[in-house]
């Protein structure tokens, strides 16, 4: 008897009446060229992100980190940039999580920008390491009260039976705590050192406009149009 396999059921999903495949935009706000951007892309990154913040984009501060484990599996998470200078950029977060985890293994990110209302994308890999206990201390002590009961309240990417456990850990924290929360020994900052930077421009016709900013041995930025 000849056993077939089942047909792989085809659906096409659709938004509404209209096919996902269909659905296209016309880039036509800016241009970047070049001989007209500056020559460090840390420089070209502030006039960016200033922009971003003054055109009042959604979450200009809102980056997609993408980190390898050692099942070298990829995972994406937004997290938030709380810093940039010329040793990197800063974000703080869980050092027990899945993203920590994964850093420990292989110390090697990718960073993400998508500010969609000037239609651009800034992308950037590095190495990343963790910022100083003093750095960690500063920022952490910045925060919201409520925030600072949350970094020991939740055991972040474990799996939990429900949101009392974070309701119940964030009380019993406030109590032992008040209004002074140490930092935790698991919470704290990385930064990621940049040695690639793309910036991308959407232009018409899907022409868009790609610069790209490589590390050099002897400290400078290689800069070069990509194609789109």
């Amino acid at each position: 008897m000849t056993h077939r396999k089942p047909r792989e059921a085809r659906t096409s999903y659709t938004a509404g009446m209209t096919s996902i495949a269909d659905l296209r935009k016309s880039y036509e706000r800016a241009e970047l060229d070049e001989h007209a951007s500056h020559a460090d892309p840390l420089q070209q990154f502030d006039r960016w992100l200033q922009e971003a913040i003054q055109g009042e984009v959604p979450e200009p501060n809102a980056m997609t980190l993408a980190t390898v484990g050692s099942d070298l599996r990829p995972s994406t998470r937004v997290v938030l940039i709380k810093g940039y200078d010329a040793r990197g950029i800063v974000w703080y977060t869980n050092y027990g999580s899945r993203k920590g985890q994964a850093l420990a293994g292989n110390p090697y990110a990718a960073l993400q920008f998508h500010w969609v209302e000037l239609e651009r994308v800034v992308r950037i890999e590095g190495v990343v390491e963790k910022v100083s206990d003093e750095e960690s201390d500063a920022y952490f002590h910045s925060r919201p009260l409520d925030s600072r009961i949350g970094a020991w309240a939740s055991p972040q990417s474990e799996a939990i039976p429900g949101r009392t456990v974070l309701v119940t850990n964030a009380a019993k924290y406030a109590a032992q705590f008040l209004l002074q929360p140490p930092r935790p020994p698991h919470w704290g900052g990385y930064r990621l050192k940049p040695d690639q930077w793309e910036f991308w421009q959407g232009r018409k016709s899907r022409l868009h406009d790609r610069l790209r900013y490589s590390a050099g041995e002897d400290g400078q930025w290689l800069r070069e149009r990509l194609a789109p």
